[in-house]
């Protein structure tokens, strides 16, 4: 097998050569998980290397990090999707005219603390016939038979005047 220079980038099958172990050649999509296991076994070597901004597959050292970001194959496509992300955001900016509508609001609410009946909540009870003009009302349990309504309630509500 060839070295990764020779070799069709994509291929799955391609030889990498490993920073760590010059002797290890790893195929290519097999290659992050080497890394990691040999980061771990050679931890000298992993402190003298540095991690490309742009493809966290090459590891170079450190002295030649610059020099390798400006030469890096992979930076031209970062720079390409920053360009078409910047692009694309400007473009649906300027298409994107609002043509919503607040929709007219019927709500008084006025009139609905009018029409609001007098009776309490309780927790567990319905109330039949809320209609504000009849001054009784039945209080019927609508709660499933397994569960009962507490007799009491837990707050208690002191108004200072």
């Amino acid at each position: 097998m060839e070295l990764e220079d020779d070799f069709d980038v994509l291929d799955p099958d391609r030889l990498i050569q490993c920073p760590y172990n010059k002797h290890h050649r790893i195929r290519a999509f097999r290659f992050p998980y080497h890394l990691v296991k040999c980061r771990k076994s050679y931890p000298k070597v992993a402190k003298e290397l540095a991690t490309c901004p742009f493809n966290a597959r090459h590891l170079v050292p450190q002295a030649d990090l610059s020099d390798h970001i400006t030469k890096c194959s992979d930076r031209g496509f970062i720079e390409q999707d920053v360009v078409n992300q910047s692009s694309d955001f400007k473009r649906d900016q300027m298409n994107a005219v609002s043509t919503w509508q607040a929709p007219p609001c019927d709500e008084d609410w006025e009139a609905e603390l009018l029409e609001q009946s007098d009776s309490p909540f309780i927790w567990g009870t319905c109330n039949s016939g809320i209609n504000s003009s009849s001054t009784t009302f039945e209080q019927k349990n609508c709660l499933p038979s397994r569960v009962r309504a507490p007799e009491s309630s837990p707050y208690t509500v002191s108004w200072k005047s």
